[in-house]
């Protein structure tokens, strides 16, 4: 995905806020833990990105599949480019 500069690395997208139950809750933290993601917003992004998927609805999502949320570090730059000297 191309970034506000016209470089490669990765862009914050829309945050988006949802209300689940607890049961959806449990669910999301138990695919999280069993796959080992860093976080719930890695998690729901990568289930989001699975159900559209299933439904065919691919087009850009498949861009940033297996993006975790560590990628999208603040201080850190993105995987792949490179590290700065001091």
């Amino acid at each position: 995905m191309k970034n506000g500069k016209g470089g490669s690395g990765l862009v914050r997208g829309k945050p988006l806020q949802i209300m689940l139950s607890p049961e959806e809750l449990s669910a999301v933290d138990n695919f999280r833990f069993h796959h080992r993601m860093p976080s719930r917003a890695a998690a729901v992004r990568e289930l989001l990105r699975s159900g559209l998927a299933a439904v065919g609805a691919v087009g850009a999502v498949i861009e940033n599949a297996g993006v975790k949320s560590g990628d999208y570090g603040v201080l850190k730059a993105p995987k792949g480019a490179g590290s700065r000297s001091k």
